[in-house]
């Protein structure tokens, strides 16, 4: 009987020896610095169980041994909380670490920037580049509904999803501005709003003029003046930029958004205006400016009388000529 259970003791200590260095080498892998040189970015495609993303984290030398992975995700209780997308990995990330991203779904931020001031389509063919979102858009968005800025997306994400997120910001940021509005402009609506901020985007750059332009415009409005906007003729003859100045016979050019030619407010807006413009459109510098002619270097030159108004031209096309 004793002979057994010495048997028994010393096969039970010859036994653990090797389970007790297995179990520390695991261990050691687990949690200790990996081979990969370089950062990476790795990216686990949907449907990807835990023995399929670590067979792919081995083939693709993220890590040495697959089982490490496997164990330690068995033992941590989360095999199946890992997630797709796309993850930037460290040098020498740990077994441990991978789990840890893969669990969270801490994936890759990218960003996506749309500048104030583009169309609609443009908007579109900015994302259509962006390879890493994916999706078709089917439907150009109304003129004047998205709104510019950057937006922060995980590979794979829809380009309808950034729409959307664009639509929404629109909505919440013309909403906020027409509650705050001066209440003796002319504008009936939100969508007045956003076509009259849409002409000032385009007339400028400089933010600190935008207020004054806006006060050019509302007093016209008020006087049943025509706007007569370059940016609304450019518009109404190609939804892009042109390529050309425009001529005397593109101002005579009639189309539902050349100010030359029409009374009020173009019949869309001619861009996706920024929160700047909104605001200036909505609360514009209280002036009694009627005219503006650009003087170089993006700032303008404000006058209150069509006299005044035609010395400004006369001064600042001389000016041009002497720099050419």
């Amino acid at each position: 009987m004793r002979k057994s259970i010495r048997t028994l003791v010393f096969g039970v200590v010859v036994f653990s020896i090797p389970f007790s260095f297995l179990v520390y080498f695991a261990y050691s892998a687990f949690y200790h610095s990996g081979e990969m040189e370089n950062a990476r970015l790795v990216i686990i495609p949907k449907g990807f169980g835990l023995s399929d993303i670590a067979k792919y984290m081995e083939k693709n030398g993220i890590i040495k041994n697959r089982y490490i992975l496997i164990f330690g995700a068995k033992y941590l209780g989360i095999s199946t909380q890992l997630k797709a997308g796309e993850y930037a990995f460290p040098a020498r990330v740990p077994p441990s670490k991978i789990l840890e991203l893969l669990s969270t779904g801490r994936t890759l931020i990218r960003q996506v920037t749309i500048p104030e001031g583009l169309t609609s389509s443009q908007i579109v063919r900015l994302l259509e580049n962006e390879k890493t979102l994916s999706g078709i858009i089917t439907t150009i968005p109304k003129e004047g509904s998205l709104f510019p800025e950057t937006y922060n997306y995980s590979f794979g994400d829809t380009r309808a999803t950034i729409l959307a997120r664009m639509q929404k910001k629109m909505e919440l940021i013309l909403r906020e501005a027409w509650n705050k509005r001066d209440h003796t402009i002319p504008l009936k609506n939100v969508y007045d709003a956003v076509t009259l901020a849409s002409i000032i985007e385009k007339e400028t750059a400089k933010r600190e003029e935008r207020f004054l332009i806006a006060s050019v415009f509302t007093n016209r409005l008020s006087k049943k003046m025509r706007l007569q906007s370059d940016p609304t003729v450019t518009y109404g003859i190609s939804r892009s930029n042109l390529s050309r100045p425009i001529t005397r016979a593109d101002l005579k050019r009639e189309t539902p958004h050349n100010t030359y030619v029409m009374r009020g407010l173009p019949k869309t807006p001619i861009c996706n205006p920024g929160a700047a413009s909104i605001q200036a459109a909505l609360n514009p510098a209280r002036t009694d400016f009627f005219y503006f002619v650009a003087k170089g270097s993006g700032f303008h030159s404000f006058s209150k009388t069509l006299v005044e108004h035609n010395k400004n031209v006369r001064k600042w096309r001389l000016m041009r000529q002497k720099l050419r």
